[in-house]
């Protein structure tokens, strides 16, 4: 019975979120989109680095929605496109139905009207300026986290649709991922790729990514240097798993901290490498990492805490990840009693009865604002993971 309750409650909530995205045209605002304000774009404030990162993180951290007063408005995500697009896959592969290929089709050709220009493959980047600690990036400055998901989104879509721009552009963004991105390599020659082709960063679940999609080209071309390619980046970040079997989330001093959501990243890139390479040298990192992972950053009541040590702030990636880690380690049906208390608890305390779900929710306060990638397509996408393994009960 406890199981049915679940079951509803999850269905409910999915069909809510749905329609408002539906709604929205996929389209909304980004927690990192305080750059495309009018005060940046076209006042002297917009050239100190100092500055734009202040500006960003008032907009981030603020749970009052500035943007409509600063002249930011709703747009395409390239990367919560991708998510949406990996979702209606999912569904159209549980319940063909024709309003699933149609969003396919429709999704997938935005994706490509918007790919960034002048790299050696296809690659995407986020809609804003994006000031970080460690480097600036233009609005639509390629990443292999976007790209990667894309790629993947774009890999799913031909499955389907036999569409052949769909697995030429997934193909080719293997090529942006070894050719346009930095390495950093380490005395073995094991190496990790940069968040994007402007910066040297070696952010450990970005390297991972990037080492997955090469994987999953690799089904389709059977270029045995992606696989290649691919162990050597899985080699490089295990050998940077911690005793507990915890993954810091990079190497700079500022990238110390231990957080659910990447961790989850980690586990999922390389069971995807390993699963498609056969390849079982990192089994005991899989297994370490899941039991950390698993015992670490959910509670008993289903809450997904965000750090290693600390509850707050509750963050919406963390839910969704978990799905989706559990999806592609094949131990979803196992941990189904975690997730259904982790989604149960999240629909309950996170979602809006318009729909959407919150990004943040801190101590004293919570962020209600509807962001489009960070809340709405990540929550789609684990949706669509849970219906892909749990319709066979229904």
């Amino acid at each position: 019975m406890e199981g049915n309750k679940s079951k509803s409650l999850i269905k409910s909530s999915f069909l809510k979120l749905k329609t408002y995205c539906e709604n929205a045209s996929f389209k909304g605002w980004d927690p990192y989109d305080g750059l495309n304000s009018w005060v940046i774009q076209k006042t002297p404030l917009g050239k100190s680095r100092f500055l734009r990162l202040a500006w960003i993180q008032l907009f981030k951290r603020n749970p009052i929605n500035l943007r409509v007063v600063f002249g930011i408005k709703k747009d395409y995500n390239p990367k919560g496109l991708g998510l949406f697009l990996i979702g209606y896959c999912n569904l159209y592969k549980v319940e063909k139905k024709q309003e699933y290929l149609e969003k396919i089709n429709a999704l997938g050709n935005e994706i490509l009207r918007l790919k960034s220009k002048g790299y050696a493959g296809a690659c995407w980047g986020y809609n804003f300026d994006w000031q970080a600690r460690a480097f600036f990036q233009p609005k639509y400055t390629p990443t292999v986290v976007a790209s990667t998901f894309i790629g993947e989104a774009l890999l799913e879509a031909y499955d389907i649709t036999k569409n052949q721009a769909f697995l030429d552009n997934a193909i080719s963004t293997a090529d942006f991922i070894l050719k346009d991105l930095n390495k950093s390599y380490d005395d073995d020659k094991d190496f990790t790729l940069s968040y994007s082709p402007l910066d040297q960063t070696q952010v450990f679940n970005a390297g991972l990514l990037g080492a997955k999609l090469l994987c999953l080209v690799y089904k389709h071309t059977k270029n045995q240097n992606l696989l290649d390619q691919a162990k050597k980046i899985v080699s490089y970040v295990c050998k940077k798993q911690k005793i507990d079997g915890s993954w810091a989330y990079g190497t700079l001093p500022f990238h110390q901290w231990i957080d659910n959501f990447h961790t989850g990243y980690n586990l999922e890139c390389i069971k995807v490498y390993q699963n498609i390479s056969n390849d079982n040298s990192f089994e005991k990192i899989l297994q370490t990492g899941m039991n950390y992972y698993l015992n670490t950053f959910f509670t008993d009541e289903g809450i997904s805490k965000y750090y290693n040590n600390k509850m707050y702030p509750i963050d919406i990636h963390a839910p969704s990840q978990l799905v989706v880690t559990l999806y592609k380690y094949g131990n979803l049906t196992e941990q189904k009693l975690l997730v259904d208390q982790v989604l149960s608890w999240t629909i309950n305390n996170m979602q809006s009865s318009k729909g959407y779900f919150y990004y943040q929710k801190k101590k004293y306060l919570t962020s209600k604002i509807p962001y489009i990638r960070w809340a709405q397509a990540w929550m789609f996408y684990a949706f669509s993971y849970y219906f892909l393994e749990f319709h066979k009960d229904e």
